[in-house]
């Protein structure tokens, strides 16, 4: 049996936003149209018995993270229904966490998680201008300063720095890096994660001209640069990784290292599907066979087919597999690998940006050292 790290449980099928970079809405895949738009009590009941399960085989604790579309459009009341129901059979050190984008976190959900402890991450790309530029509302209003409120709220709350995983932001080449770092660190949040823009071969991430051009690791050097610079710095998931295995480290998330991370996907209706990233690699984020949550869990993550979906994610292309750097850079997500001749058999197409990255990593650890 596969160890599962991550269970990312669709609470809701749809969203309040119209984010122009959504792999989910935007890039092509329509299955969320066929799917309940929020999860019934009897799927949720279902899965919490399942996740009982799974969480009793295997000697780590797993980590469910309500997701959506947007989670919290179950409203603060079947919101809380999801979180008892979860906790009532996955105690901590399981961790249970939402990914929101902010508009409906009130008061009401804060104490909600704060109850039953769980952890909160929300989504913000930085500052006024660069966040309202591509995270419209569905009537194309801006939603900046609404989001900025809910983390304000999440920190003045008793609990607040501890119920705050952090934040997560979506590179945008257009921005300033320094900017973009100065507004996070003013937030007062003690991390955030950047994700690149979602492409693959045969439609490269927006900003990049080619598979040899480094416009993602040039933005990412400057922000580097700046992160060091900092004497007390907040915490970037990305480089922090990036750098603790440049020293022999581990990394802690998929899509850097060479950690096997076990995920599961829940959508709405109970069906179980691969990472849901893989939505925008031609719809290759649903397994031939049919499994929902009414299913045993411990025979889907036993069975063959969830072991090809797992070895998948590992990098097979014999450029990554010759490359001095993978063990830092993992091969990336693999969604970013995926073309339709070849599949999920090729370099990410940010190899040229994480090369030059990971260089100039290299490059400042050999000069502080030598200082």
């Amino acid at each position: 049996m596969i160890p599962i790290d991550t269970v990312l449980v669709k609470l809701a099928s749809r969203c309040n936003l119209d984010c122009d970079y959504c792999y989910v809405y935007r890039m092509g895949d329509q299955a969320w149209r066929a799917q309940p738009k929020l999860m019934s009590s009897e799927t949720l009941d279902a899965l919490a018995r399942g996740l009982a399960r799974l969480g009793g085989a295997q000697s780590d604790p797993l980590s469910v993270v309500f997701h959506g579309g947007e989670p919290l459009l179950v409203g603060a009341q079947r919101f809380e229904a999801a979180c008892s129901a979860i906790r009532s059979q996955l105690p901590p050190p399981h961790g249970l966490h939402v990914q929101t984008n902010g508009l409906l976190l009130s008061h009401e959900v804060i104490d909600v998680c704060a109850k039953y402890d769980v952890g909160i991450s929300i989504s913000i790309d930085g500052p006024a201008d660069v966040h309202d530029r591509h995270r419209p509302d569905l009537r194309g209003r801006r939603s900046h300063d609404k989001v900025v409120a809910s983390i304000a709220r999440v920190l003045e709350h008793p609990q607040g720095n501890a119920l705050l995983s952090g934040l997560l932001s979506v590179v945008d080449l257009e921005a300033n890096p320094a900017e973009v770092y100065a507004f996070f660190k003013a937030v007062g949040a003690r991390s955030v994660d950047f994700l690149y823009r979602d492409g693959n071969h045969d439609l490269l991430p927006v900003g990049k001209t080619s598979l040899l051009s480094t416009e993602y690791g040039d933005w990412m050097t400057a922000l580097l640069d700046e992160y060091l610079a900092d004497p007390s710095p907040i915490r970037i998931r990305l480089l922090d990784d990036m750098l603790r295995l440049l020293l022999g480290g581990r990394s802690v998330k998929e899509g850097v290292g060479d950690e096997d991370y076990g995920i599961l996907v829940v959508e709405t209706d109970g069906t179980i599907t691969k990472n849901d990233t893989l939505k925008s690699a031609g719809g290759g984020d649903r397994f031939k066979e049919i499994w929902t949550v009414h299913d045993d869990l411990l025979e889907i993550v036993a069975s063959e087919a969830f072991k090809k979906y797992h070895r998948s994610q590992k990098p097979s292309s014999p450029v990554c597999l010759s490359c001095p750097d993978l063990r830092v850079c993992g091969g990336g997500m693999p969604t970013h690998r995926w073309s339709a001749r070849n599949g999920l058999d090729n370099p990410s197409v940010f190899c040229a940006d994480q090369r030059r990255l990971i260089d100039h990593m290299r490059q400042t650890l050999s000069m502080r050292a030598v200082a």
